[in-house]
C-alpha cells in the first residue's frame, strides 16, 4: 500500500471514529453545548485540524515583521474582531466564547503558541469547521497582511500588559443601548437633564 493510500484510509477511519464519538456523545448527553468535549473529541480535533491545514501552509512563514505598527493594528483589530469571543487577553472567558461548543480556547496557553505562523494563519483565514471560528480571510492583500499582524499579536497574548488591555476596551464594538447610555452620561456631565429613566 503506498503512503498516499495510507493517509487516505488513515482520514477514513479517524472520520469514522469522530462520527462514532461524536453520536455516542449526543445520544448519551443530548445536543447541549454545555458540557467540555471529551478526551476523545478533543484529540480528534486536533489531529484533524492538523491534516486539514496543507502541509506547505503549515510551513509557512510569517512574511510581516512584528514591527510596534502592526502590532498596534492588530491589537485593534483583535480588539474590534475576535474579543467578542475571545477575550481582549485572548483567554476566551467571555459569554459568547464560554457558551461555543468546543469553547474557545485560551490563546496564551501551549496549545495555541505551539501552532507554527502558517497552521495560526491558515485557520484566521479559514476557520475551523464544525466550531464557533468563522473564516476571515477575503482573499484580499490587505486581509492577508491583517491576518499575519494577527499572527504576531497572538504570539504577543501571554505577554499582554496592562495599558495594552485597558486601550483595548476602547476598541471594543458596543450595542446600541451601550452607546446610549454613553451619550446620556456624557450629557449629564455637561449640564444636560438626565433621561427619564435615569436613577
Amino acid at each position: 500500500m503506498s503512503a498516499c493510500s495510507r493517509v487516505v484510509w488513515g482520514g477514513i477511519l479517524v472520520a469514522a471514529a469522530g462520527v462514532g464519538v461524536a453520536g455516542w456523545s449526543v445520544v448519551r448527553h443530548g445536543v447541549s453545548v454545555r458540557d467540555e468535549p471529551t478526551a476523545i473529541e478533543v484529540v480528534l480535533a486536533r489531529w484533524m485540524r492538523h491534516l486539514a491545514i496543507p502541509r506547505r501552509a503549515r510551513e509557512t512563514k510569517n512574511p510581516v515583521p512584528a514591527t510596534p505598527e502592526v502590532l498596534a493594528e492588530a491589537r485593534e483589530h483583535f480588539a474590534d474582531h475576535c474579543a467578542s469571543c475571545h477575550g481582549n487577553d485572548g483567554r476566551g472567558r467571555t459569554e459568547m466564547g464560554r457558551n461555543l461548543y468546543p469553547k474557545a480556547p485560551d490563546m496564551t496557553l501551549a496549545e495555541t503558541q505551539r501552532l507554527s505562523d502558517g497552521e495560526i494563519f491558515f485557520i484566521v483565514e479559514n476557520g475551523i469547521r464544525l466550531t464557533g471560528m468563522p473564516a476571515w480571510g477575503e482573499g484580499t492583500a490587505h486581509s492577508t497582511l491583517e491576518s499575519w499582524g494577527l499572527v504576531h499579536f497572538i504570539r504577543h497574548l501571554p505577554e499582554l500588559a496592562p495599558e495594552e488591555l485597558e486601550a483595548m476596551k476602547e476598541m471594543n464594538p458596543r450595542s446600541k443601548h451601550e452607546l446610549d447610555e454613553e451619550q446620556a452620561e456624557r450629557g449629564f456631565l455637561e449640564g444636560s437633564a438626565p433621561p427619564p429613566h435615569a436613577h
